[in-house]
């Protein structure tokens, strides 16, 4: 809490005061509907909460654009959320093909979350077509893994973001999103439901019937189409066309259009 404390204060500070003594919206007009502001996915949103003027009249770009939060999809851009370890992709990029995938859905990780709990409570350690683990074996990739399974299970943690979702389409495995109130990244551009599967919370017992329901003709549609977007969610240095940086942009250019025909 000492670090938010500490950046809400900040953006109070500069919000109300520069250098000069006036209020920065005087000198800079950064309150307008022209600014975007990216967050930190867990202090982010709260922060930009502290200031309602920055809140209700800027564009935030959120890596957990949760609506039950104060998102609004017509007001803010969802951002991927990327966790590379090293800041490579070397090695990430790239999938088995359909008919190597022996595993129909998977899922490791800690408990946190609500959600997670449930998930572990009804499938941890007891199926095998639906493989679920709070840790993986010792020398055991979580990226390999990925690239043996048809499905990903990609849901919520503490927050609603999970980088699951990225690491799903990087290994080319069709992602699960199972939450509730999440809009999911590049969601004004990007067809989601054409390349993900999209679960309810409600029916996290029903994951297997649901993923099994899907015929092998509509996951080879969608397996190609995760083909198709995985260039969207990869950071180039310098950016290239179509990648993260440049669908953020385009993301907020959107937002902007439609803030001016609104009004």
């Amino acid at each position: 809490m000492y670090y938010e404390d500490c950046l809400k204060e900040a953006i109070k500070l500069l919000y109300e005061k520069n250098e000069f003594g006036a209020p920065v919206t005087d000198t800079l007009s950064v309150i307008s509907g022209n600014s975007g502001v990216q967050s930190a996915p867990n202090m982010g949103p709260s922060t930009s909460l502290h200031v309602l003027q920055i809140f209700h009249n800027s564009i935030r770009v959120l890596c957990n654009a949760n609506t039950s939060e104060g998102f609004k999809p017509s007001k803010g851009a969802s951002f991927p959320k990327i966790h590379l370890r090293t800041g490579e992709i070397t090695g990430l990029i790239g999938g088995s093909s359909p008919s190597s995938c022996s595993i129909l859905a998977f899922f490791t990780g800690r408990l946190h979350g609500h959600i997670r709990l449930l998930l572990l409570e009804q499938w941890k350690n007891k199926n095998e077509d639906v493989q679920v683990y709070d840790s993986l074996s010792e020398g055991v990739s979580y990226n390999k893994m990925s690239k043996k399974n048809k499905y990903c299970l990609c849901q919520s943690g503490c927050k609603v973001a999970s980088p699951r979702v990225v690491k799903a389409i990087y290994a080319e495995c069709v992602p699960v999103l199972i939450s509730d109130h999440y809009v999911p990244p590049f969601s004004d551009i990007l067809n989601w439901k054409s390349f993900s599967v999209q679960i309810p919370v409600k029916d996290i017992a029903n994951n297997k019937r649901i993923l099994m329901g899907i015929s092998q003709t509509q996951y080879l549609r969608i397996h190609m189409k995760v083909k198709q977007v995985e260039k969207h969610f990869v950071g180039n240095g310098p950016p290239k066309r179509f990648d993260v940086f440049h669908m953020t942009l385009h993301s907020i250019w959107l937002i902007r259009l439609n803030i001016h025909v609104g009004n």
